[in-house]
């Protein structure tokens, strides 16, 4: 039996423990063998890149069900599996490597490397899994430790408030931890009884025998009028409040009162991740079920997904332009950002002209995003610490005294924003280009709108933080005490420590930019691949796509994002 996929997962298991294991009298030494086991975890993603071109499953542990049916804990692996344990693997480990030096000194330190290695297993566990159980089990290990993570500074103490200035409200970590595990919860259970109504039509929690098997039983549950779109809205209130999409959006801005490698851990590498992987998981089950066996009441998981997603991305988007806490900045952004993802998922099952740019261009921003995501937040953990303030309109730097930090967080601000030839630049025109393709005009103004939000808050954020020279500190009276994470106040580069893995991360959404169209079509061949094996290609997905409805999408895009940078420009 191959083990390498079960160790991605297991090894960060053991990590959450190693430290524990191991005598106190050698230190913070301790955390590095917590380390070194997400850095194997890594190394076994690699390994598993040699499938990248199958649809493999590795069969595990047999269970006998109540009802006398076997359950099968295995590992899946197909492009999408893949690709995403490499993600997880390779961001969580830079972020480890980044806390290293962050939480020295912090309260907890114990506790913080458990739940971050644990959630790093729950995450690697909910993507390897071929079932929906294995899957369950993984996802509610990441809802757990992400409560764990949010409540780090659970005592409450008034410095570890986020929120406000006067006379807005102050949030305290043990409530914001709360309102995330709750949030989260009602979409879990709601997904768990999505999955049961599934799995009692169709006998089988297995995701292979799901998709092989989708026109019986979903031609059985058609025989009940509004059932299947009752259990489409319930298995999709759990990717929507994973993944804070409206109208369970409200738990992530306040999850910023956890150290900020947690805030870059839950933001860019996993958890809000964990809801646009199930939706791609379970994609070919309701595009097979529309397209190919007519079941109409099928298209409603789409519909749904499209509208949400760029409803939020719109609404985030607007919240971010106000915003004047950092974390909170990028936090409303990334809600933004999930939602695009789950746009071009929406719009890729809509017509089967967009399916593979929808799908391909949903996953590739996902890469990008985890990249240049994780790089911005890991910057603004350093800036929080030198200026001793949450807040944007607090913070003074200049170039020279943060150089690399500051060319860094531009490289990916610049990103974010969807400026060629970066990373970002690509994924977004892709799925700007997938809404034209399906015929869905109006999602499509609505998400070039948000492009012009993106341009517009990012700019201000740089702006405010390294370029006005006439920044007034009006904040600082209101938060004297309140530090966020660290009292000390210093300007100065980060340590080496910390400043290696957001340079990292830059360089690569750089390298990624550069080979941009190259990386796409690898994945769309990828994806052409697997969806042939589930039966969903035709000619009319393997159309191509006219150059004049490409020229469109990027000259829309680009006066997009002009339109809503220019007057941040000027103004900051």
């Amino acid at each position: 039996m191959e083990i390498t996929p079960w160790l991605c997962w297991i090894l960060p298991t053991i990590g959450s423990i190693s430290h524990y294991l191991l005598p106190k009298r050698i230190g913070r030494i301790r955390y590095l063998v917590t380390i070194s086991f997400s850095f194997m975890a890594w190394i076994s993603a690699l390994f598993m890149l040699k499938y990248i071109h199958e649809f493999h499953e590795f069969h595990g542990i047999w269970f006998l069900l109540p009802d006398g049916r076997l359950l099968d804990i295995g590992i899946l692996l197909d492009p999408l599996s893949i690709i995403l344990a490499n993600l997880v693997s390779f961001l969580s480990f830079l972020i480890l490597v980044y806390s290293f030096k962050y939480m020295e000194g912090e309260p907890g330190e114990d506790r913080y490397w458990f739940f971050m290695s644990f959630f790093i297993a729950g995450m690697l566990m909910l993507v390897l899994a071929n079932n929906f159980i294995f899957f369950f089990i993984g996802w509610k290990i990441v809802g757990i430790c992400s409560f764990g993570l949010i409540s780090h500074y659970y005592s409450d103490e008034r410095k570890y408030w986020i929120g406000g200035p006067e006379p807005y409200p102050f949030q305290k970590p043990s409530r914001c931890g709360l309102k995330a595990l709750l949030v989260t919860t009602l979409g879990d259970v709601a997904l768990l009884a999505s999955i049961l109504i599934i799995y009692v039509f169709s006998g089988t929690f297995n995701y292979i025998e799901l998709y092989n098997n989708a026109s019986n039983w979903m031609s059985q549950m058609s025989r009940f009028p509004g059932l299947l779109t009752i259990t489409i809205i319930l298995f999709l209130c759990g990717p929507f409040a994973k993944s804070a999409q409206f109208p369970f959006h409200e738990w992530l801005p306040e999850a910023m009162a956890g150290p900020t490698p947690v805030s870059a851990l839950i933001h860019a590498a996993t958890m809000v991740k964990a809801g646009v992987y199930i939706i791609a998981r379970v994609f070919p089950i309701f595009y097979i079920a529309y397209w190919s066996f007519g079941i109409n009441e099928a298209i409603n998981f789409f519909t749904i997904v499209a509208i949400i997603g760029c409803f939020t991305a719109f609404l985030a988007g607007s919240q971010a332009i106000v915003a004047i806490e950092l974390k909170k900045i990028l936090a409303y952004s990334t809600m933004s950002v999930i939602g695009y993802m789950m746009l071009s998922l929406g719009v890729a099952g809509l017509s089967p002209y967009s399916l593979l740019e929808g799908f391909t261009s949903g996953i590739f921003h996902l890469i990008n995003h985890g990249v240049f995501k994780a790089a911005l937040f890991l910057c603004a953990g350093v800036l929080i610490h030198a200026s001793g303030s949450i807040y944007i309109t607090d913070m003074k730097f200049s170039s020279k005294e943060m150089k690399f930090t500051w060319i860094f967080m531009w490289i990916a601000s610049l990103a974010l924003i969807g400026i060629p030839p970066l990373s970002g630049f690509w994924s977004k025109d892709g799925i700007l280009l997938s809404c034209l393709e399906s015929g869905q005009y109006a999602l499509f103004i609505i998400a070039a709108i948000t492009v012009a939000f993106t341009s517009f808050y990012t700019i201000r954020c740089m702006g405010i933080i390294f370029h006005r020279s006439n920044i007034i500190h009006e904040n600082k009276s209101h938060n004297s005490e309140n530090h966020t994470e660290h009292h000390t106040e210093h300007h100065g580069e980060a340590p080496l420590l910390m400043l290696i893995p957001y340079g990292i991360f830059a360089i690569i959404t750089i390298l990624i930019g550069i080979i941009g169209p190259w990386m796409k079509e690898m994945l769309s061949e990828l994806f052409s691949e697997s969806f042939k094996h589930i039966g969903l290609l035709n000619e009319k997905v393997l159309h191509h796509t006219s150059i004049e409805i490409e020229l469109t999408s990027i000259a829309i895009s680009i006066l997009m994002i002009l339109i809503g940078g220019f007057p941040a420009y000027r103004a900051y």
